[in-house]
């Protein structure tokens, strides 16, 4: 567990361990979630890592007239 100071513009600092241990980079984004008077803080994956996870999918259902 690791204890950071709020600066007086918000801003925090994630220790570097944390940052090495969840591989996170300069300029990533993160999303941060409010949850029973705690803060998560999520990476949030690039557009490109995405590419793929989808593949082998059965797209063969039945749609509605109005959703082709």
């Amino acid at each position: 567990m690791e204890t950071v100071k709020i600066s007086p513009k918000f801003q925090v600092v994630i220790p570097a361990k944390v940052r090495k241990s969840l591989n996170l980079k300069a300029g990533q984004r993160v999303r941060m979630i409010p949850i029973d008077g705690k803060i998560e803080v999520v990476p949030v994956p690039e557009a490109k890592s995405l590419r793929g996870f989808a593949k082998g999918i059965d797209t063969s259902l039945e749609r509605e007239e109005d959703r082709f």
